[in-house]
């Protein structure tokens, strides 16, 4: 089989390009990066250097692939991060369109069936929807919950106020994913290739509320009685504005949080939660957080 992934080497493309070479497939991996090229041959995958900003160089890349995985990476130093966003998820049913690809697995996110309101996640929910416009195309749409990752920006919280906090409540039950556990359900699916239509699903790794995130993580560090601290919409806008994001991100993020807050952004993985969780569990996260808190 013929694989083409989108995201470089990052938190999920790596251990797919991983999972598809050693189960014998031919991969390649798509990168903006030069610098990239030596890191991706070593995985044993063919490097495709070029921007997804060229709808030639996606639709060449994408050409003759048995599947492909589409994610939108990050930019952090954009202007309008949704514009941003429906610019690639455009260009990627261009080049689908173009090309013979007929099965792709998508990078999507809990919340995405609220289609707007829900800050980063909306350019994600018109991902789906352009998408879903293909004729004759099978997609899978992975929406995973809340990364595990994005908990380390609670690491200057820790360090520089001795508190953790958000635009939620403390007895808010949090949905956590581990990048790995998305990684092994689009590895499975790449491999099986068993998918038809459209098919969606909700990926979660373990649920938690913040006051048990917080004593987990903290404790891991060696810290006790560290509080969390319900902000409100704007003091988490200004905290974020302070730390040097861009208006653009701060705002899709308290957006973000808010619709957490409200229920409105897990009501679907609340309704149809995950037939089986990951393997990550907060517990062993904290190894993580840990390590990069030191």
């Amino acid at each position: 089989m013929k694989y083409v992934l989108t995201g470089s080497v990052g938190n999920i493309s790596k251990p797919i390009a991983q999972t598809l070479i050693k189960a014998g497939h031919d991969v390649s991996v798509i990168s903006s990066s030069e610098n990239k090229k030596k890191t991706i041959e070593a995985l044993g995958a063919k490097p495709l250097i070029g921007s997804i900003d060229d709808i030639s160089f996606l639709a060449d890349s994408f050409k003759a692939a048995d599947a492909v995985y589409l994610m939108i990476p990050p930019k952090w130093d954009v202007t309008n991060w949704l514009e941003y966003q429906k610019m690639v998820a455009n260009n990627y049913t261009k080049a689908v369109r173009l090309s013979s690809v007929k099965n792709l697995v998508v990078l999507s996110s809990v919340g995405a069936h609220m289609g707007t309101g829900a800050g980063p996640v909306d350019g994600l929910a018109y991902l789906e929807s352009v998408i879903n416009e293909l004729k004759d195309i099978n997609a899978v749409y992975l929406r995973p919950s809340y990364f595990y990752y994005n908990l380390f920006s609670m690491v200057p919280l820790i360090k520089n106020a001795k508190i953790m906090g958000s635009n939620q409540p403390a007895d808010h039950k949090l949905w956590l994913t581990h990048t790995d556990d998305i990684a092994a359900i689009a590895s499975e699916k790449l491999l099986q290739l068993n998918f038809k239509g459209k098919e969606y699903i909700n990926i979660a790794s373990d649920q938690r509320t913040w006051t048990e995130i917080t004593a987990a993580l903290t404790r891991s560090v060696g810290l006790q009685n560290i509080p969390w601290v319900e902000f409100t919409d704007k003091q988490s806008l200004d905290g974020m504005l302070q730390a040097g994001l861009p208006q653009t991100i701060a705002n899709g993020y308290v957006a973000m949080g808010a619709a957490l807050r409200s229920g409105e952004m897990e009501a679907d993985i609340n309704i149809n939660p995950p037939t089986r969780l990951g393997k990550i569990k907060l517990e062993d996260f904290t190894n993580e957080f840990a390590a990069k808190y030191n």
